[in-house]
C-alpha cells in the first residue's frame, strides 16, 4: 500500500480575511466533531421509512399515543427548537419531528445534537409516537450525522427571493421552495406519461445522434464544436428529424419516437432556452391530420396524469384541453385579424408591402411565405389562447413537408398554439426525393443570400429517400413549454432544472 492509499481526515480550512463568520462557526463545529471521533460525512445510512410513509401508516394514531414500533429516517434539518430537543427533519417526501432527549439518547449523541445546525443531514432511529399536540414524532434513540452543512440556508420565512439566484443555485431553490420541487416532479410525470402512452400504442423508442455533420431538420442556427481526432467541425443537433426518418426508411419500425435534447444558438426569453427537450415521432402511412388527433390525445393524456384533469389555469386564464381543438388556416386567421387576404396577393413584393403596412419588421428579402408568416406572428399568434391547430403553412418556410393537395403554395403542416405559444409542429412528411432535393437547393440559395437559418443540403438524407420513405406523418411537441402550461410557470427557466445563464 502506498502513502497515497492511506485515508487521512480532511483538513479544516483556516480563517481568511473577509470570511463569512457563520461559515467559520460551522467549520469550528466540524473540527470539534472530528475531534470527538465523529465522521461528519459517512458512506451510507440504512433507513426504513420516508416521512410520508409514516404519515400514512400512523394516520389513525391517537394524540398522545406511543408505540413500540421503531423507524429509521434520514433527511435535512429545517428547524431546531429548545436547544435541539425538537428537530424538524425533511426528506424528499415530507417532514417528521424528531425528539432528542437524554432519556433516550446517549451522552455521545447528545453532544452531537448540540453541534447540529439547520441544513445538516442526519439519520435517526427510534420509536414512533404522537405528541400531546398531535405531531407525529420519533423519539431519537440513535442519531447519526450524515453531512455537515457548512453554509446557512436562506432565512426561513422569506426563502430564496432572488429569482436569478434560484436558477443559478437550483439546489438551494429546491431545498427552500416546495413549489419548485413539485414543478420538476410534475415535469418528470409528464415525460413518463408521454413515454408510457406511446409505448402502449406500439411506438418504438429510439436514440439518434446529438452530434451532426450537417445541421438539419429545422430552421435554426446551430452550435458548432470540433472533433480533434477526426479534425472536423460537428454541430449539436437542432432536431432529430432527418435521422428518425432514416430509421423509418430502414424499416426499423412503422411507428417510432425519441424524447430528445436539442440545441439552438438563438436568444433567450421566457419561452426559449438554448437547449430544450422535445418529443419527436413518426408514423408510417399516416398524414398530418392523423398527427392532429395524436397531438390532442397525447396532451390530454399527460395533462390528466400531471394535473388530474383537462382544464388547467395559466396566468389566471383557464385553458380547456378537451378535444377536438379548432383547425384554422394561417391565411384565414390573418385575414380575420387584419382584413388582408394573403392568398389573394400575387408575388413576394406585394406580400412584403402588405406585411410592412401591418407593422411587421420586414428586411426586404422575404418571399411570399415569409411575409405571410411575419403577419401571422405579429397580428395573430399571441391571440391564440385556447388550443388551436394552425394549418395552411407556406411552402416557402416548410422544406420538409408535402405540398398541399389543393394549393401548391402551401404544405400539409400544422402548428398547435396554446396561450399564444407554439406547442407542437407536424407535417405530412415529404418523401419525394426529387422534390426534396429541389427544396434543399432553394434553401441553399436563401442561405447564400444571408439566411443563416436556411437548411443546408443533406446528400445522404436525399439518398435515403431514393430508397423509399413510406407516406409518413411526423410530430414534434415541445416538452418544456407544455410543462410550463401544466405547472403555471411564467418562465421556461422554472421548468428546466439547470437553465442556461450568463456566467457571473
Amino acid at each position: 500500500m502506498s502513502a497515497d492509499d492511506i485515508s487521512h481526515p480532511a483538513p479544516t480550512p483556516t480563517a481568511s480575511e473577509g470570511e463569512d463568520p457563520l461559515r467559520r462557526v460551522r467549520l469550528d463545529k466540524l473540527e470539534t466533531l472530528r475531534g470527538m471521533g465523529v465522521d461528519p460525512y459517512p458512506v451510507s445510512f440504512s433507513r426504513s421509512h420516508q416521512a410520508a410513509d409514516l404519515d400514512r401508516y400512523y394516520a389513525e394514531l391517537a394524540v398522545g399515543a406511543e408505540t413500540e414500533d421503531r423507524a429509521c429516517v434520514a433527511g435535512r434539518i429545517r428547524a431546531i427548537r429548545n436547544s435541539g430537543m425538537f428537530i424538524d427533519l425533511h426528506d424528499a417526501s415530507g417532514k417528521i419531528q424528531i425528539f432528542s432527549h437524554k432519556d433516550f439518547l446517549s451522552a455521545e449523541n447528545l453532544a452531537v445534537v448540540r453541534l447540529l445546525d439547520i441544513g445538516d443531514l442526519i439519520g435517526v432511529e427510534g420509536p414512533v409516537r404522537r405528541t400531546p399536540r398531535g405531531e407525529l414524532t420519533i423519539n431519537a434513540a440513535a442519531l447519526t450525522l450524515l453531512a455537515k452543512s457548512l453554509r446557512p440556508l436562506p432565512e426561513k420565512y422569506h426563502g430564496l427571493a432572488d429569482i436569478e439566484l434560484r436558477y443559478r443555485q437550483r439546489y438551494l431553490d429546491l431545498i427552500m421552495n416546495p413549489h419548485s420541487r413539485e414543478t420538476l416532479r410534475r415535469r418528470s410525470r409528464v415525460v413518463a406519461a408521454m413515454r408510457a402512452y406511446l409505448l402502449s400504442r406500439d411506438y418504438l423508442e429510439v436514440e439518434t445522434p446529438m452530434l451532426h455533420t450537417i445541421p438539419g431538420g429545422a430552421a435554426a442556427r446551430p452550435f458548432v464544436t470540433h472533433h480533434n481526432a477526426l479534425d472536423m467541425d460537428l454541430y449539436l443537433r437542432i432536431a432529430p428529424e432527418l435521422h428518425l426518418k432514416r430509421l423509418v426508411v430502414g424499416g426499423l419500425s412503422d411507428k417510432l419516437f425519441e424524447i430528445n435534447r436539442c440545441f439552438r444558438n438563438e436568444g433567450l426569453s421566457p419561452r426559449h432556452n438554448p437547449e430544450f427537450t422535445s418529443l419527436e415521432l413518426y408514423e408510417a402511412y399516416a398524414d398530418y391530420t392523423g398527427m392532429m388527433n395524436l397531438t390532442e390525445e397525447i396532451v390530454g393524456h399527460v395533462a390528466e396524469a400531471a394535473t388530474g384533469g383537462l382544464r388547467v389555469s395559466y396566468g389566471g386564464t383557464e385553458i380547456d384541453l378537451t378535444p377536438p381543438w379548432p383547425r384554422r388556416t394561417m391565411a384565414e386567421l390573418v385575414l380575420e385579424a387584419t382584413g388582408v387576404d394573403f392568398l389573394a396577393l400575387a408575388g413576394a413584393a406585394t406580400a412584403r408591402d402588405a406585411a410592412r403596412h401591418l407593422g411587421c419588421a420586414i428586411s426586404g428579402n422575404e418571399n411570399w411565405g415569409q411575409a405571410l408568416e411575419a403577419a401571422f406572428a405579429a397580428r395573430v399568434e399571441d391571440r391564440l389562447i385556447q388550443p388551436t391547430h394552425v394549418t395552411g403553412f407556406p411552402r416557402d418556410i416548410s422544406p420538409l413537408a408535402k405540398a398541399d393537395r389543393d394549393d401548391p403554395r402551401l404544405v400539409e403542416r400544422f402548428e398547435t398554439y396554446i396561450y399564444g405559444w407554439e406547442i407542437a409542429n407536424a407535417f405530412s412528411e415529404l418523401n419525394d426525393p426529387l422534390d426534396q432535393r429541389a427544396r434543399f437547393e432553394a434553401q441553399m440559395v436563401a442561405r447564400a443570400a444571408g439566411d443563416e437559418e436556411a437548411q443546408p443540403l443533406d446528400e445522404d438524407y436525399v439518398l435515403a429517400l431514393e430508397y423509399g420513405l413510406p407516406p409518413c406523418g411526423g410530430l414534434g411537441i415541445g416538452i418544456d413549454r407544455l410543462v410550463m402550461l401544466l405547472t403555471d410557470s411564467p418562465s421556461i427557466r422554472d421548468v428546466i432544472a439547470f437553465p442556461t445563464l450568463r456566467p457571473r
